[in-house]
């Protein structure tokens, strides 16, 4: 039964890490031209990027270094956020792409790194929005991980090779999904109703001994 539940709430996740690996490895056996699937802002042709650029890479250094974020993130959002992971993981990827198609450099843009971004965002804002102990545990886990090591220079612009409109605008759509979804409670998170009592019943009347010997006869006829 427990491995059915575990089943039911990776699948999904599972599903993203498969076609990450799958579709690198045709990239690297056939040397798929990575521009056909990637964003290109601002072009009709680029649109298709949307959807399949986080699930591309450029080499295998640049896959690894996304699907090991992505695979613990999932982790934490499919077993603990059973009711928004699924919303929070697509209107990541995809208002994410959206926002690089609209505003970002006229490069072709590839790789999982503005979902990753949107992912950590969202688990930390989780814990300022709805201030559960569960929420602000993992916000503060998410902090330890990546704060100390630097990730968030990510987000400054002008770099070379890297996609910091990816990074930037995914960790702002995080925290605006995370806004979005706050109010939607998980299963945790309900408070059983208390069981309503009803008439209390007693094997003798209340008022047996109050009552004189005849007046109980009367009630029993």
């Amino acid at each position: 039964m427990a491995r059915k539940n575990w089943a039911s709430k990776l699948w999904f996740p599972g599903v993203i890490v498969f076609l990450m690996i799958f579709l690198h490895v045709i990239y690297v056996v056939f040397e798929t031209r990575l521009g056909l699937i990637g964003i290109y802002p601002r072009k009709a042709y680029g649109l298709t990027g949307i959807i399949s650029a986080p699930l591309m890479h450029s080499d295998w250094k640049h896959l690894f270094s996304n699907l090991l974020p992505i695979i613990g993130l999932s982790l934490i959002l499919f077993l603990i956020y059973e009711r928004i992971s699924y919303w929070g993981y697509i209107l990541i990827h995809l208002i994410t792409g959206l926002i690089v198609w609209l505003f970002a450099r006229q490069v072709y843009h590839v790789g999982a790194s503005g979902v990753v971004y949107g992912l950590v965002s969202f688990v930390f804002c989780n814990g300022l929005f709805r201030r559960d102990p569960k929420s602000i545990i993992f916000s503060l886990i998410v902090t330890f991980f990546y704060l100390g090591s630097g990730y968030f220079l990510g987000v400054l612009p002008n770099q070379r090779g890297i996609s910091w409109e990816s990074h930037l605008f995914g960790a702002l759509v995080g925290v605006f999904v995370s806004f979005v979804l706050k109010d939607i409670k998980e299963k945790t998170d309900e408070k059983p109703e208390p069981l309503k009592e009803g008439p209390k019943r007693y094997f003798l009347s209340r008022d047996t001994f109050e009552r004189k010997k005849w007046e109980r006869n009367i009630d029993e006829y």
